[in-house]
């Protein structure tokens, strides 16, 4: 019998078939942060339970945390409120915590890969949506809501329905100036923000094979802005040379022996999907959001639509142009910004920074434009400074801050004022989402340092050929 890669680790890990039909899945690693993790620590504690194994959950601080002075006590008290519980529930209940401080903090998917914790044919879960970071290890991870945080916590297991398996091929060459998030934002474009609702999406291709662990990172954090449950990639090479030598992987040995089962993970020959896309990585450009949904992007000499994207509806489609500031038809080229973000679990890797590093080397930023980089992690922001490129931010006029999630949501220090529109590096142009009234478009790391050099949006391939 033919299986698809996520068939073979789903299939590994069931433990049970529940009556109804649902299926008691088995989870290799829970990372948990200080936003969905409260109330499932106060569940355990009403129904007098323990963390069934706290040696699998990894807790760090991640969403609320100052990005300026993060040795200093956190002015807002909400955030001060959520990072100082998690601390207190860890404590308890015996978790590890990468708290401030901590050598190995910072976003929760940006820690879990670079530290090794992340591996090839795991089942992974965390309170937060974008856990479909990880997949691209090769691995089924998916966000939960608060109840099943607690689930997990119980019982290191569970209770799931199986989602559709759909897998989405990209073979080609990327053009210069083109990147894995312009790869993302095109094929959600194209199948609109509802387009893989029900899936778990595998990515396959010539163009994605190519990718570094890091761009596959990007790919699979976004999958669920086109609704899929998460969404993976075949382990390879790349994977393996990626996690040799990181903190929490097997050493020597141990190390060639787990190569050689995850070499085993890929989707047979002959394996059928339940839905199949197909796209040319020559099609894709230098991508930019124009509305309030991932799934409302164009190439970025484009003109605004004058109809609706997949899935949006035309009443959505007004609604959505009208709190931006923008018309049907209109190009975004030339449109002024003053905001430039970088950062984000999908794009504050050293990789990107080094990007972004390598563009505004020996540049400045336009005046009166705020553009801030914001590590991911505590070992990015290390490396980064190892690499001297916070002197090159630096003299390039760019704030380079402490690590978190930072101005990806409003849910820190870091808000964008209400009116102004920020070209961001992050997943998610919802209303309001970097700071009330703030208008968000998403780009590439590399579109978004061009727009923070000249001022207003740029086809980034005009800087590159």
């Amino acid at each position: 019998m033919y299986k698809t890669l996520f068939d073979k680790i789903w299939d590994a890990h069931l433990v049970a078939i529940a009556e109804g039909g649902q299926d008691v899945l088995y989870i290799d690693r829970h990372f948990i942060h200080e936003v969905t993790s409260p109330q499932a620590f106060d569940g355990l504690r009403a129904r007098r339970l323990p963390v069934f194994r706290p040696g699998q959950t990894i807790a760090t601080a991640d969403h609320n945390v100052p990005t300026r002075n993060q040795h200093l006590p956190i002015q807002e008290l909400l955030s001060r409120s959520q990072v100082e519980k998690l601390g207190e529930n860890c404590a308890e209940f015996g978790v590890e915590l990468y708290g401030l401080g901590h050598p190995y903090q910072g976003i929760v998917h940006v820690i879990g890969p670079e530290l090794g914790i992340t591996q090839p044919g795991q089942t992974i879960v965390c309170g937060d949506s974008h856990t479909s970071t990880h997949g691209a290890f090769g691995a089924i991870a998916f966000g939960i809501g608060t109840s099943q945080v607690e689930q997990v916590l119980a019982t290191q297991c569970l209770l799931l329905k199986k989602p559709k398996r759909m897998r989405i091929t990209v073979d080609g060459h990327l053009a210069p100036g083109v990147l894995s998030k312009d790869i993302i934002l095109y094929i959600i474009a194209q199948l609109g923000a509802a387009g893989g609702t029900g899936y778990f999406v595998e990515y396959a291709g010539s163009a994605i094979r190519a990718l570094s662990m890091e761009a596959r990172m990007t790919i699979c954090n976004m999958s669920i802005e086109m609704g899929a449950r998460g969404g993976l990639i075949a382990p390879d090479d790349i994977t393996f040379d990626y996690l040799r030598g990181r903190a929490f992987a097997p050493e020597s040995d141990a190390f060639e022996t787990a190569v050689e089962q995850w070499r085993e993970l890929y989707s047979d020959p002959g394996a059928t999907f339940d839905l199949e896309h197909e796209f040319r990585a020559e099609n894709i450009a230098p991508m930019v959001t124009y509305g309030t949904n991932p799934g409302m992007g164009i190439r970025v000499n484009e003109p605004i639509p004058i109809a609706p994207a997949p899935g949006d509806s035309i009443t959505s489609f007004g609604k959505s142009l009208e709190y931006m500031g923008f018309n049907p038809g209109e190009k975004l080229l030339g449109k002024p910004v003053r905001y430039v973000f970088i950062g984000s679990c999908t794009n504050s890797r050293i990789e990107d920074l080094r990007l972004v590093a390598q563009f505004v080397k020996g540049k400045q930023k336009a005046p009166g434009v705020s553009a801030m980089i914001v590590p991911g992690s505590q070992q990015v922001a290390k490396q980064a400074k190892a690499e001297g490129l916070d002197a090159v931010f630096a003299a390039a006029g760019f704030d380079f801050r402490e690590p978190g999630c930072s101005a990806c949501l409003g849910m820190n220090e870091d808000k964008v004022p209400a009116g102004e529109y920020c070209v961001s590096t992050s997943n998610r142009n919802f209303e309001g989402r970097q700071g009330p009234g703030a208008r968000t478009i998403l780009a590439s790391p590399l579109t978004a340092a061009a727009v923070a050099v000249a001022g207003e949006i740029v086809d980034v391939r005009n800087w590159t050929n």
